[in-house]
């Protein structure tokens, strides 16, 4: 512990919350909270944030997007902690319809994350976006990837499981646990092929030294806590959400594009699925994606990221004590 600011800023070490607990400015650099949907990430990076009082850099490949509340599941009341607002950046950035990339997303968190270490905070990165996490935690600068006709021609009428199993053959740069439609599945191949004989580790990019917690919630309870987020979007009025997208001029190729909520709202708008079909196959997809994300954070953890996994179930509080013991200990 410090007893005096003025001495830590001395020392090159930040104060922290009202424990006045001071931490060696470069021995992380930042914090990263990362787990399944549902597993109540976003409240727990911004019980964290309150603590030290720091701001969110989000890592969400669809709640970049401007409008799309409920069907990314923003929960934006959550960055609200004991009436305070927790600053978060990444979130609302673009409009519907266009094609985001991980190049982008590593330039832009670049961007807020040298800002804010200008400002003397540590960051907290946020989300389940395998590959926004990695490109950034592992350091890969990506380039941007121009479309390749020639392997669009040929893959276009190749079905979704067959393109996946091509996809599994690549060492997997590209975020494939949000491949769960043909057009994504296509450009996610088109951005294999690209760097397949490119070394994407050897490009600069700052090195960023991380506390990495997992939140560890287990299948049933995560089965348990889609469903009923689902239900509650539903009843929110998330095909609304869609509806007025589409009003816009969004097309619905753009929409079922994104994928999941959005991909089967748009067929039941459309009329393509009843409400009965839509429900079922929407639920059974998240379901298969919360179990992705899993797989893609087992294959970090196989890379060498050292991930302390959290019980989701802990009261929020003593979730916030154990990662500040992580930080004073590791």
């Amino acid at each position: 512990m410090c007893g005096e600011n003025a001495e830590c800023a001395k020392k090159h070490i930040f104060v922290v919350g009202t424990f006045e607990a001071c931490f060696i400015q470069m021995h992380y650099d930042l914090i990263t909270i990362l787990g399944p949907t549902a597993s109540g990430k976003t409240s727990l990076a911004a019980a964290l944030a309150a603590r030290l009082h720091t701001e969110i850099i989000s890592a969400d490949s669809r709640q970049i997007y401007r409008r799309m509340n409920l069907g990314t599941g923003k929960d934006l009341n959550d960055y609200v902690v004991d009436g305070k607002q927790i600053p978060y950046h990444l979130i609302d950035i673009v409009e519907p319809g266009y094609k985001y990339n991980v190049f982008e997303y590593q330039r832009d968190f670049l961007q807020v994350y040298t800002r804010l270490r200008s400002r003397n905070l540590l960051p907290i990165l946020c989300g389940g976006t395998g590959m926004y996490l990695e490109s950034v935690l592992k350091g890969y600068e990506l380039l941007p990837v121009p479309e390749n006709p020639e392997l669009r021609e040929r893959l276009k009428d190749k079905s979704l499981e067959e393109l996946t199993e091509l996809l599994a053959s690549y060492k997997k740069l590209h975020n494939s646990t949000d491949v769960d439609t043909v057009k994504r599945a296509i450009r996610a191949i088109e951005i294999e092929e690209y760097y397949l004989h490119r070394d994407v580790e050897t490009r600069s990019f700052p090195r960023i030294n991380s506390l990495i917690v997992g939140i560890d919630i287990d299948r049933e309870a995560r089965r348990e806590r889609i469903s009923r987020r689902l239900k509650q979007r539903l009843d929110e009025g998330m095909a609304d959400e869609v509806r007025n997208l589409l009003r816009e001029g969004i097309a619905p190729a753009d929409l079922i594009y994104y994928g999941l909520e959005y991909k089967y709202l748009t067929l039941y708008v459309l009329g393509e699925l009843t409400y009965a079909e839509m429900y079922r196959q929407l639920e059974i997809a998240i379901h298969q994606f919360a179990k992705r994300q899993m797989t893609w954070f087992r294959g970090m953890e196989r890379k060498g990221f050292k991930i302390h996994w959290i019980d989701a179930m802990l009261p929020s509080e003593e979730k916030v004590n154990q990662i500040i013991t992580l930080l004073e200990t590791e």
